[in-house]
């Protein structure tokens, strides 16, 4: 009975199995091939950004961005952010890398725009570095869009835990958050450096402009996008250091009121919430 049930095993059933393993083999390789891309893609950011803030690479990244002033400017403490960046996505790629991690789903979404992004950040410090101010508005505008594509993805798979919540989604918010900021005061840095100069009154209501539009987004965002918490700190975070930097009444006066707009923002759609645990951290 036994040959006679091997003998009739239909050749469709084995090659159904045989692409199954198939299957399986390649998204195991592809999963492989993204944890290492994003491991080696953090360490390289972090890097970057450690190389960059000393000047090893050039001139420092605070000397660059302090030749060319503009009213939009966050003051020098905004950009210790970047630290807590730093930290919270090499979390991510350490957790992400473990084996129990690896298969699921919401790493095979976010993972790739997360190893972007670590590329894309590393490639800013170095042509920043070097004055190429152009091409680093490209880059970071680049990086602004790849971010908002792994928080659009995170709200497609809510979080399964605290672990998701904290070292998941809360890294990818934070950093969307504050690059949402920088992108806008990047291009106001590439205009002077562009020679762009306006007038004192000109040049305050293009500052105004900036801080609003980016409220405006960033308003858009916190109750639209799931999560929210660390996207809306690391926004209200760096407007709040436009209005301390800044030297123009008016600005400051914006950027204190789009900070608070987004903290209250943020607030009314979590009162309103169906879940506010997974409105605030995924």
């Amino acid at each position: 009975m036994v040959e006679r049930s091997r003998a009739g095993t239909s050749p469709w059933s084995a090659g159904a199995g045989d692409r199954d393993r198939g299957l399986r083999d390649r998204t195991a390789g592809s999963d492989v091939a993204r944890t290492v891309a994003l491991s080696v893609a953090v360490v390289l950011q972090t890097v970057a950004g450690a190389l960059g803030g000393s000047g090893a690479l050039g001139e420092a990244v605070g000397t660059v961005a302090n030749s060319y002033p503009t009213l939009v400017q966050p003051g020098g403490a905004a950009f210790s952010i970047w630290t807590l960046i730093y930290v919270l996505v090499l979390a991510l790629a350490v957790r992400a890398a473990l084996s129990g991690q690896r298969h699921r789903e919401v790493h095979r979404q976010v993972g790739w725009w997360v190893a972007a992004a670590g590329v894309l950040n590393a490639s800013w410090v170095l042509v920043f570095t070097q004055r190429w101010v152009v091409v680093a508005e490209v880059v970071i505008v680049a990086l602004l869009v790849v971010l908002y594509l792994a928080l659009l993805r995170l709200r497609e798979h809510p979080a399964t835990g605290w672990a998701d919540r904290l070292l998941l989604h809360t890294p990818v918010g934070v950093y969307t958050g504050w690059v949402t900021v920088a992108t806008v005061a990047g291009a106001a840095s590439t205009g002077v450096a562009l020679g762009f100069t306006p007038p004192w009154g000109l040049a305050v209501a293009l500052g105004v402009f900036a801080v609003l539009g980016t409220t405006c987004l960033a308003v858009l965002t916190v109750t639209r996008v799931r999560p929210a918490a660390g996207y809306a700190a690391a926004v209200a975070w760096a407007l709040a250091w436009i209005a301390v930097a800044t030297s123009a009444t008016l600005v400051i006066v914006a950027s204190a009121v789009g900070a608070l707009a987004v903290v209250l923002a943020a607030t009314r759609a979590l009162w309103t919430a169906r879940d506010r645990t997974r409105f605030a951290w995924g």
